[in-house]
């Protein structure tokens, strides 16, 4: 008998391109996201934006709060069940990373960086901002560019790119941008459509045959020539070019400049050492089977028009075989959790995992938006109350539960490797029954004790 293959992890990733012209948030974005679609859930959304609202006082304070649009799609995707995992901003680029909580565990090395290469790289008007990390012992690398504009700079966009791909994450044993085994590209790389006049664009975008533009595209025509660029795979452009358009319409522009239309948004991957092959349907896999990136779609979204730009998203199949199975930490609350008294959490560690005296235990709401997003905490060391050789005891005290009750989790937060490496099934903490009572009792009271002055305005 043969022994039975390993199985392997399918994870759905749905990936946001979008120049937003410094606008604010729209009203909805359903679509954008597809969380009305009847298929499975997403299990990763990556949200690369360009033009970010950047003046200088919003660029200062966004280094400490959160920005007005991490906030929107904190407050979007949190009561589904996802978190934060990381962002990074530099001026008017960001990208952000949500994960559904069951994945946090296997998650590590997260690290971030930026790249500035607008105005000879001083201010950070152009330039590519990265997100890394290991999913499930698998390097995953995300890069979001906003590289330069008009027709004639092919040549400064290609340059900038490579300057973006060299850059060095801090930190020890961490692979070059190209060494990940999986690399996505994507942003608004500003490419245009060489030599066909304006009007012949726009007579093949009406009529649908935007075959007739792909091969002056100046992407495609560099993927040909650019021995670092042949190694990145792109979907079929099956939807109109995303720019530029009227604000709020789905017409071209019609200022006195008149852009010719152009594919400038684009999302393209790279998977490391891998024989890979597209069939004729356009759809993409590759032989080996450690870890394979499948296309399931690539769209733009014509309804929105806070920009001048379309979002373009990407919808990806990501099979990868677990180099990790179980998490560092597994932890849960002992017994049942009231706000009336002092409660104690267990947890256990695998023999290798190495902790700190930093590392805490969070107590979450259920649709917590990050991290730092927590109730209150336990530190692990400090709150110790038992130990053995299987599992260690912590308590949480009384007064720092939440006294309405609710549904809660408890994730450990590991200061060693800067994340999250466990997180219990969510459970339900009882309320406060006595301070419940008190309170509607003094409502009750309130009601029943009119003032004379209002008596006097209730009898006529």
């Amino acid at each position: 008998m043969e022994p039975a293959r390993p199985a392997l992890r399918g994870l759905r990733l749905h990936l946001v391109t979008w120049n937003v012209g410094t606008a604010s948030p729209p009203p909805d974005v359903t679509s954008l996201l597809q969380l009305n679609s009847l298929g499975p859930t997403m299990d990763m959304y990556v949200i690369g934006l360009q033009e970010v609202n950047s003046r200088i006082t919003n660029f200062l304070s966004d280094l400490a709060f959160d920005d007005p649009w991490s906030i929107f799609f904190m407050t979007v995707l949190s009561p589904l069940g996802y978190i934060k995992l990381s962002s990074v901003r530099m001026q008017g680029l960001l990208l952000l990373i949500f994960v559904k909580h069951v994945h946090l565990p296997f998650i590590r090395d997260v690290h971030t960086h930026y790249t500035r290469t607008g105005l000879y790289g001083y201010w950070g008007n152009k330039g590519g901002v990265t997100i890394r990390m290991s999913l499930y012992g698998h390097t995953v690398c995300f890069i979001n560019c906003h590289l330069p504009a008009h027709m004639e700079n092919t040549e400064q966009r290609l340059d900038d790119f490579e300057k973006i791909l060299e850059m060095q994450f801090e930190g020890e044993n961490i692979p070059s941008t190209l060494d990940h085994d999986i690399l996505f590209w994507f942003g608004d790389l500003n490419f245009r459509i060489a030599d066909y006049g304006i009007h012949f664009v726009r007579e093949s975008i009406n009529n649908k045959r935007y075959n007739l533009l792909w091969e002056k595209d100046q992407l495609n025509m560099a993927k040909k020539k650019e021995a670092f660029l042949q190694e990145f795979i792109e979907g079929p452009l099956q939807f109109k070019p995303t720019y530029k358009f009227d604000l709020y319409s789905d017409v071209y522009d019609t200022s006195e400049k008149k852009r010719k239309p152009a594919w400038t948004d684009r999302i393209l991957w790279r998977v490391k050492n891998l024989c890979q092959h597209a069939s004729k349907e356009g759809e993409f896999s590759e032989e080996e089977q450690t870890i394979s990136v499948t296309l399931n779609n690539y769209i733009s979204h014509m309804s929105y028009g806070i920009s001048d730009h379309k979002p373009v998203t990407g919808t990806f199949g990501l099979e990868l075989k677990p180099l990790l199975t179980d998490p560092l930490i597994t932890l849960n609350p002992e017994g049942e959790w009231s706000a009336e008294h002092d409660v104690l959490i267990r947890y256990s560690a695998v023999p290798e995992f190495s902790s700190s005296a930093w590392d805490w235990i969070g107590l979450f709401k259920v649709a917590f938006k990050h991290v730092n997003d927590y109730v209150t905490y336990a530190w692990v060391e400090d709150d110790e109350i038992s130990s053995n050789k299987d599992s260690k005891q912590v308590y949480m005290s009384a007064a720092e539960i939440p006294d309405a009750g609710g549904e809660f989790l408890l994730c450990y937060y590991s200061n060693n490797l800067q994340a999250i490496v466990g997180i219990s099934q969510p459970f339900q903490i009882q309320p406060n029954r006595t301070l419940i009572e008190k309170d509607l009792a003094q409502e009750e009271n309130s009601w029943t004790q009119t003032p004379d002055n209002l008596q006097s305005h209730i009898e006529f």
